[in-house]
């Protein structure tokens, strides 16, 4: 069976962010979950394109407030968060293990406005913008099985190299009302997609498990450690395509197992050695999603997604746009 070119191109898409990050105050201090909920909604996870290099272009906005352990929404905690991330993906024809070998690289830009922050600060202002850490996919791999099956792995690294960090607003260095841009830390997430393409129909769920490969320290800031707890992501898609066009519907969910761990004063709490209350972060999204194939090749894909539950996160509406094309 050969893949429908409107597929193909989502694809893109896809591997270049398939391990993207969402700045979050979802933990007493750090402030980016490991992986940008539902930022692959709408692409066939498990399938890549054929040999090329491909660019894709994702512009994501969303508007949220702070959530607590109960579900609760907090007053005062509207976070506004703009994400440009543009990847560049070469499949160079290479087959391992009977598999389509493929490797990305991905350089996110990012805008945050957390009315929290300015409220706990006293500093105001328009808000932060900054350089993400860069995120290399050295190994993807993706398998055409019987049935009209696609399954995908892959790896993902988040070098240490953001613009401004943690430490940079705990020392007091970050007093434009925003958050930091990205981690202080290297972060390693495997990722598996599978999906289902036949006769126009993209049934897919991608999965993404995020951990941290060391904590936050800032010696000089009272012996300040923080380490993340390792986070499950997955983004699920069911859209049927028609000619140019495609829609459907998409969600995703994101959660953690066990919670972070510190050597730190929590707000609301006080100096906590161990296990962080309240940080194990849920939440839950779904939406509709759009798609046109333009002739020229570009593929342009669209959706909106509504938190439906969350706890110790944020909650609220995501607007996706993204344009992939073949160089």
């Amino acid at each position: 069976m050969k893949l429908d070119r409107k597929f193909l191109c989502a694809t893109v898409a896809a591997a270049g962010f398939m391990a993207m990050i969402a700045p979050v105050p979802a933990s007493a201090k750090e402030m980016w979950d490991l992986y940008l909920r539902a930022v692959n909604v709408g692409t066939p996870a498990g399938a890549l394109p054929p040999p090329g290099v491909y660019g894709s272009l994702n512009t994501y906005f969303a508007a949220f407030s702070k959530y607590d352990v109960q579900g609760n929404k907090i007053p005062n905690t509207a976070l506004d968060l703009g994400v440009i991330a543009p990847t560049v993906l070469w499949v160079p024809g290479i087959s391992i293990f009977d598999a389509t070998y493929a490797m990305a690289v991905s350089q996110a830009f990012d805008y945050t406005s957390f009315q929290g922050q300015q409220r706990v600060t006293g500093h105001s202002g328009p808000g932060n913008l900054g350089i993400y850490n860069t995120l290399l996919m050295p190994v993807i791999l993706s398998w055409k099985l019987p049935e009209h099956i696609f399954l995908r792995t892959g790896l993902s690294i988040y070098l240490p190299d953001a613009t401004n960090t943690i430490v940079s607003l705990n020392k007091g260095d970050l007093k434009n009302g925003g958050l930091p841009s990205g981690n202080s830390f290297t972060t390693i997430e495997p990722d598996v997609g599978v999906s289902w393409l036949y006769n126009g129909w993209n049934v897919s769920v991608g999965t993404h498990y995020g951990f941290a490969v060391d904590s936050t320290n800032i010696p000089s800031y009272h012996g300040y450690s923080y380490y993340t707890a390792p986070e499950f992501s997955a983004d699920y898609t069911i859209t049927k395509t028609i000619s140019h066009w495609t829609f459907g519907l998409g969600g995703s969910q994101q959660v953690q197992f066990s919670k972070d761990t510190c050597h730190c004063t929590v707000a609301g709490i006080g100096y906590v050695h161990g296990a962080v209350p309240g940080s194990i972060v849920h939440n839950y999204t779904i939406g509709p999603v759009f798609g046109y194939q333009f002739t020229g090749g570009m593929n342009f894909t669209m959706f909106w997604n509504h938190s439906f539950a969350s706890s110790s996160d944020i909650e609220g509406d995501i607007f996706d746009f993204r344009l992939t094309q073949k160089f």
